[in-house]
């Protein structure tokens, strides 16, 4: 007779956990016995769990309930784009409101996001990520409606949602936490006695809510106070709900997260884990799978504690359980997002599974056509997958948001190349969502095969008429510490911008002169000057900084060299042309005629020792003025905290002086540029 197995072995034959082995017992789906009061499994019932699948996805069990004929995207850009070629794909009429203008719907009133789905005909609803995604009110809303929610119950995104009680029942079931403050208290007396047990450095983060809002960093006792204030407003903004939770900040450690999928009959499968140690400000940037650092013993007990905390809250639908993993191999969960990731699209084109399709079937009461051994293979047999995303941000100036209108635009495309955008030629980017326009993500045989066709595929994009991160993602796939996958959650604190970065990002005198080529082409009109028996010129300001102001000779020959991308437009600014210099669009303009106090605070900046203009970086709302007029500061004192976005901006004295002129108020939406107040020496 063949030996018998334990759960244990049978999972490692496999490639499954052992919960999982457990669980197919426990449901009757693996033939096992018991022996001696333990269950012992014969091999020949692996077979079916070894079986290859040639064909994914396989033909699914007709459903225990009716088919979804319509779902309502209570989402916009991207991933509302995203889902709705799945439904498509499926038959499934898929239904996108419109959010883009006054009259548009407004995606945070769960109210009236309901009554338009039930409006529209749908029989479900599919939140994709933010805004109302781990709203267990509104999930249970759409179900009292007797609509079809696709994602997790409300009970499992209260469980989860609420990152205090997560950190609880993790320690209950066993899976290490970083140590931390998740109490009920929480006056300053509270969280300050709380930072003192913990030692610092501590992270600040809400309890309400994830995605990196309202998370803080503080070294020292005296930083505390202002950060809580800061992270309650934002967290409160963000998440209507001002509860924080503290932790000891694990430096250089990796964040490393595992995907899960149950079914409604409680059947649960992970799918790998990707690695989003590249992040800056808490903010991912790119995502990949399989992470570099993982080994196989971790993996497995990254999927067993993700496996077994979806479990523990009656989990179903697509979830996400993050962790810290340090390089001594400890692990600590982090949180669970209740909903599908923005990076799941690297998970996809490893596995070859399309998440979106598994969330829709599992809504519609199918179970899983796909077993943990099925999911391993197919992980196994992947290759590697990595994704950037592009955001309209300024990563040059401190990732300060930007806004513009999209004047030209070009994705790649090819072998392994996928991209996610959420952004046509002609869009305005405002300051009231998220900056992230689009995902550019390649797929390979290998991770060096994956990261040569992303630096490929970003070197073909073209966006212009706005400030985006593209030419720093052209840069980051290009470092070596990215390269030999020792990434960690500070590490582009630690490397970006490089020491060389003014030269590299220094305007070519070609992309000059193709600019003012265009500007006196622009409307067929002669908009400089002349000189007797001299070239033309034409004098140009770069990004609206008068310091950039140059002349620029009209040659008669164009410099040499291949001619930039650019795009004649008009703003309120007049003419300008959008040139594409390694990735970044700059905006050139005719300079201003000259002015006389234009020339003296120049020159009083030139020689040093004049007053300081404090300008908005970047448009938003002003949410706290710091000083008043008169008030005495150092260099890089905060002066007013600007708000874009869903995140908070400091804008600091650039010099040492007296404060005048203040015109900041709380409340007052400002534009790129404007002076909010001066500083005297």
């Amino acid at each position: 007779m063949t030996e018998e197995l334990s759960p244990a072995e049978a999972a490692r034959r496999i490639g499954a956990t052992t919960r999982s082995v457990q669980r197919w017992i426990a449901a009757g789906r693996m033939p096992a016995r018991r022996v001696g009061g333990r269950w012992r499994v014969a091999p020949d019932a692996l077979d079916a769990f070894q079986a290859p699948t040639s064909v994914w996805p396989p033909d699914p069990p007709a459903p225990t309930r009716p088919v979804i004929q319509g779902v309502f995207i209570a989402n916009r850009g991207e991933i509302a784009r995203r889902i709705r070629r799945t439904a498509e794909r499926l038959g499934i009429r898929a239904i996108v409101p419109s959010t883009d203008d006054a009259a548009g719907l407004d995606l945070l009133d769960s109210a009236s996001v309901l009554a338009a789905a039930q409006g529209a005909g749908a029989d479900a609803v599919h939140p994709g990520f933010g805004f109302l995604a781990e709203n267990a009110d509104f999930a249970a809303a759409v179900l009292e409606a007797g609509l079809r929610w696709v994602g997790p119950p409300p009970e499992a995104i209260r469980a989860m949602g609420d990152k205090a009680a997560a950190r609880r029942l993790a320690g209950r079931l066993g899976v290490p936490v970083v140590p931390g403050y998740d109490g009920a208290a929480q006056s300053d007396r509270a969280l300050r006695a709380a930072a003192g047990r913990i030692g610092y450095p501590v992270l600040v983060k809400p309890a309400g809510g994830g995605g990196g809002k309202g998370m803080r960093i503080v070294r020292t006792p005296d930083a505390l106070g202002p950060a809580l204030e800061g992270a309650r407003r934002e967290a409160r903004a963000a998440f209507g709900d001002d509860r924080l939770v503290l932790e000891r900040l694990v430096e250089g450690a990796r964040h490393v997260e595992v995907q899960v999928m149950f079914d409604r009959h409680r059947s649960g499968i992970h799918l790998g884990e990707r690695d989003c140690s590249t992040q800056r400000r808490h903010q991912k940037v790119l995502e990949e799978t399989p992470s570099p650092a993982v080994t196989p013993a971790i993996r497995e007990r990254l999927a067993e504690a993700a496996l077994r905390l979806a479990a523990a809250v009656g989990y179903e639908s697509a979830g996400t359980c993050e962790f810290l993993l340090t390089d001594r191999g400890e692990v600590f969960f982090l949180e669970m997002n209740t909903r599908l990731q923005v990076e799941h699209p690297v998970t996809e084109l490893v596995t070859g599974l399309d998440l979106v399709e598994l969330q829709l079937r599992i809504a519609a009461g199918q179970a899983l056509a796909i077993s943990q051994a099925d999911a391993n293979r197919a992980r196994e047999a992947g290759g590697h997958a990595v994704e950037v995303r592009l955001y309209a941000e300024d990563a040059e100036a401190g990732f300060l948001p930007a806004t513009g209108r999209v004047e030209a635009l070009a994705w790649p495309a090819g072998p392994g190349i996928r991209v996610d955008a959420g952004i046509d030629l002609g869009d305005e980017i405002g300051g009231r969502f998220d900056p992230m326009l689009a995902k550019v993500i390649a797929h390979g045989a290998t991770r060096a095969e994956a990261l040569e066709r992303l630096r490929d595929a970003l070197d073909r994009t073209v966006v212009l008429g706005l400030v985006t991160n593209l030419r720093f993602l052209r840069w980051l796939v290009r470092e070596p510490a990215l390269l030999d996958g020792q990434m960690r959650v500070d590490g582009l604190d630690r490397i970006w911008p490089p020491d060389d970065w003014a030269d590299r990002a220094r305007v070519p005198d070609a992309t000059w002169l193709a600019a003012a080529r265009a500007l006196v082409t622009s409307d067929g009109e002669w908009t400089g000057g002349w000189r007797l028996n001299g070239a033309p010129r034409l004098r140009l300001v770069a990004d609206g900084d008068p310091a950039s102001e140059r002349s620029v000779v009209l040659a008669s020959e164009p410099a040499s060299g291949g001619a930039p991308a650019l795009v004649r437009a008009k703003d309120a600014g007049g003419r300008v042309v959008h040139v594409d210099v390694e990735g970044r669009s700059v905006a050139f303009r005719l300079a201003p005629p000259p002015d006389v106090d234009r020339a003296i605070r120049a020159a009083a900046a030139h020689h040093g020792g004049g007053p300081a203009e404090v300008v908005a970086p970047m448009p938003g709302a002003i949410v706290t003025v710091h000083r008043r007029t008169g008030d005495v500061v150092e260099a890089g004192d905060p002066i007013v905290t600007l708000e874009a976005m869903k995140m908070e901006h400091v804008v600091a004295a650039p010099s040492a002086g007296t404060l005048a002129d203040v015109t900041a108020r709380r409340g007052l939406q400002v534009t790129r540029g404007q002076v909010l107040a001066v500083v005297e020496p």
